[in-house]
């Protein structure tokens, strides 16, 4: 099993994202869309910008 993305509605009702490793355990926590078509385009951001993001300490 590889990485996978779980969209799910939090108790208020607005829709959320967690990103699961292959091992199971959420590596990630999205913020709350209010449309399930906001999540996904969400989802696809991530897909698109994390493979080139940086580490930065704050």
């Amino acid at each position: 099993m590889s990485a996978k993305f779980v969209i799910y509605k939090d108790a208020k009702g607005e829709y959320r994202f967690r990103l699961k490793a292959a091992n199971g355990e959420i590596i990630a926590v999205s913020e709350g869309y209010t449309s399930k078509q906001a999540c996904e385009n969400g989802i696809e951001s991530v897909k698109k910008n994390a493979p080139g993001a940086s580490v930065e300490e704050e």
